[in-house]
C-alpha cells in the first residue's frame, strides 16, 4: 500500500513541535505492516541543506509566482519528496514566521502551493508513482484534499489528521482568486469559512476520514468549548472521525541508550537517574539537595497552561521543590518565568528556547514533568516522561487523560498508577496535584513503583500504526466498492 504523507514538518529534518515527531516516526511503524510511506515536505533551507543526494522528479515553470521542482531523496531512513520553491520557502526565520515570530504574510500562498503539489502527485504527476492514500497533517497540508476534491484525484482516498484544532489557517476571502480553484469551491460545503477561506476547514470537509491524536480529544472537539468554531462540521462528520493516540519513537527516546543523558538507566536501575539530576542542577544552576525537581518542556503559551504555572510558582517553591523550565513562546510568559527565576535563585532555572538534548536530560533526571494544558490533543512530553520515569503531573484533558493513570489511593494500592491528573485546569487544582506528588515523593518505595509502572507502558507506535493501517484498508475498500 502506497501512502503519501503531506506534512509541513518532519523529524529529524524540521521540527517546531510534536507534529514532526509523529510524521517522522509513523512511516517506520507502518512499514512493518506492508505500508510504504513517502512524505512530501516543504524545501525550507534547513531541509534543503540535508539533501545529500536528490533526484528531480517533477518541475513547475510557474507555481504561485516562481519556478519550483519536486526532488526525491532519502534522509534518516525517510522516503522524501521535497518541494523546492525558493520564492516561497528559502527565507530566514521559522517555517511559518520570521525571526520575530510574526507569521509570514504570504502563508496562504506558500501552503496553497504546497497543497497543490500534493494533489498533483496524487493525480500521478510523478512518473511511476501514484499513491493509494493521501494523508494530510494540519492546516498547512489540508488544502491538498480540497485540490484533490475539485481536481483529477477526487477518487483517491484521503485522511485529514488534526494535531491541534486551534491552528486553522484562516484567511480573507480576497485570496480565493489566487488559489486556482473552481468558483463552486467558495461555498459552505467547500472552503468558505465565516466569510473567508479556511484551510483546515477545507480539509475536514473534503477528507474521506478524519483523525485526531487521541480518543478523548476526538470527543472534546465535538463540543463548542473545544471545537474552535468547527464543532458543527465535525459533528456532521462524526461517523468518519477516529481518535488514534500517538506513539513515540522508542529508539530515539530510550533511557538505556540515550546519548543526551549523563547516565543511562532502566526500570531496574533507577538509582542511576541521580547522575542526571545532578547534571540538571549544574546546567540549570539549581541548589543541590534531595528534594524533587519538577521540569517543564513546553511551548510557553496560554493553551499549555503556563500562566497557571506562573500563578503558583512561588507556592510550589515554598514546598521545597525546584523547577527546571525549558521552552519559548509568549513574551509575557517568558518574562514572568524569568522573573520567577530571579526571585528564587537556585530554586527555579529557566532556559528560553528549544534544546533537544536538554529536553532529554530533563526527562532523564527530573522527578516529575508538569503539563497543565487547558487542552491537549495528545501530548508527547507526558509519554516521554512515562518512558523515562519522569512522573507526569497533567491536566485531565485530551490525550493527557488517555495516557496517564492518576495516583489516587485505589490506583496506588493496586500498583497501576503512573502519574497525577487534576481538573479543572486552574491554579488551585494544579497546586493540589503538586502537593499530592510531594507527599508521595516522601515515600521512596511508592515513588519508584510509580516510575516503574509508567516505564512498563507500551508507548511505541505499534498499536497506533495498526489502527492507521486498518483505516487505510477500510478507505481502499470503500473506493473499490
Amino acid at each position: 500500500m502506497q501512502v503519501l504523507s503531506v506534512t509541513p514538518e518532519i523529524f529529524p529534518l524540521i521540527k517546531t513541535g510534536g507534529l514532526a515527531d509523529v510524521t517522522g516516526a509513523l512511516p517506520d511503524a507502518l512499514a512493518g505492516l506492508g505500508v510504504a510511506t513517502r512524505s512530501l515536505v516543504p524545501g525550507y533551507p534547513v531541509v534543503m541543506n540535508q539533501l545529500k543526494k536528490k533526484k528531480t522528479v517533477h518541475q513547475y515553470p510557474a507555481l504561485q509566482g516562481g519556478k519550483a521542482a519536486v526532488h526525491a531523496a532519502e534522509v534518516a531512513g525517510l522516503d522524501l519528496l521535497v518541494l523546492d520553491a525558493p520564492h516561497l520557502f528559502d527565507r530566514p526565520g521559522g517555517p511559518y514566521g520570521d525571526a520575530t515570530g510574526a507569521d509570514w504574510q504570504d502563508n496562504w500562498r506558500r501552503f496553497a502551493a504546497f497543497s497543490k503539489v500534493a494533489a498533483d502527485i496524487a493525480a500521478g504527476a510523478i512518473a511511476g508513482y501514484k499513491p493509494d492514500i493521501v494523508h494530510a497533517h494540519d492546516w498547512q497540508s489540508a488544502m491538498a484534499l480540497a485540490y484533490m476534491r475539485y481536481g483529477e484525484a477526487a477518487n483517491v482516498p484521503s485522511v485529514m489528521t488534526v494535531h491541534n484544532l486551534a491552528f486553522q489557517g484562516q484567511f480573507a476571502a480576497s485570496i480565493f482568486p489566487g488559489l486556482g480553484l473552481p468558483q463552486q469551491a467558495m461555498a459552505l460545503d467547500g472552503i468558505e469559512y465565516y466569510g473567508g477561506v479556511g484551510f483546515l476547514k477545507a480539509g475536514l470537509q473534503a477528507a474521506w476520514a478524519l483523525t485526531t491524536v487521541s480518543p478523548t480529544y476526538a470527543q472534546e472537539i465535538r463540543s463548542p468549548a473545544f471545537g474552535m468554531g468547527l464543532d458543527g462540521l465535525i459533528n456532521l462528520r462524526a461517523a468518519d472521525l477516529h481518535g488514534i493516540v500517538n506513539g513515540i519513537d522508542v529508539a530515539i527516546w530510550n533511557p538505556e541508550t540515550d546519548k543526551h543523558l549523563a547516565a543511562t538507566y532502566g526500570a531496574r536501575s533507577l538509582k542511576a537517574r541521580k547522575a542526571n539530576k545532578r547534571a540538571i542542577e549544574e546546567r540549570m544552576m539549581l541548589d543541590r539537595d534531595d528534594g524533587p525537581i519538577y521540569c517543564v518542556v513546553s511551548r510557553l503559551t496560554w493553551q499549555k497552561g503556563m500562566d497557571i504555572l506562573t500563578a503558583i510558582l512561588d507556592p510550589v517553591v515554598a514546598t521545597g521543590a525546584r523547577l527546571a523550565i525549558l521552552g519559548a513562546g509568549d513574551a509575557g510568559l517568558e518574562g514572568a518565568l524569568l522573573a520567577g527565576a530571579a526571585r528564587h535563585r537556585g530554586r527555579v532555572g529557566v532556559v528560553i528556547g528549544y534544546d533537544e538534548g536538554l529536553s532529554h536530560l530533563l526527562q532523564g533526571g527530573a522527578d516529575a514533568i508538569l503539563i497543565p494544558s487547558r487542552f491537549e490533543p495528545c501530548g508527547l512530553t507526558q509519554l516521554y516522561g512515562l518512558r523515562y520515569g519522569c512522573v507526569p503531573i497533567v491536566a485531565r484533558t485530551g490525550g493527557l487523560a488517555d495516557t496517564v493513570i492518576d495516583a489516587n489511593e485505589a490506583a496506588v494500592g493496586a500498583g497501576v498508577a503512573t502519574g497525577f491528573q487534576f481538573a479543572p485546569e486552574n491554579a488551585g487544582a494544579f497546586h493540589h496535584a503538586i502537593l499530592r506528588a510531594n507527599a508521595l515523593y516522601t515515600d521512596p518505595a511508592a515513588w519508584s513503583s510509580l516510575q516503574r509502572q509508567g516505564m512498563k507502558a507500551d508507548l511505541s507506535w505499534d498499536r497506533s500504526a495498526q489502527k492507521y493501517a486498518a483505516l487505510y484498508s477500510k478507505l481502499l475498500s470503500k473506493r473499490d466498492a
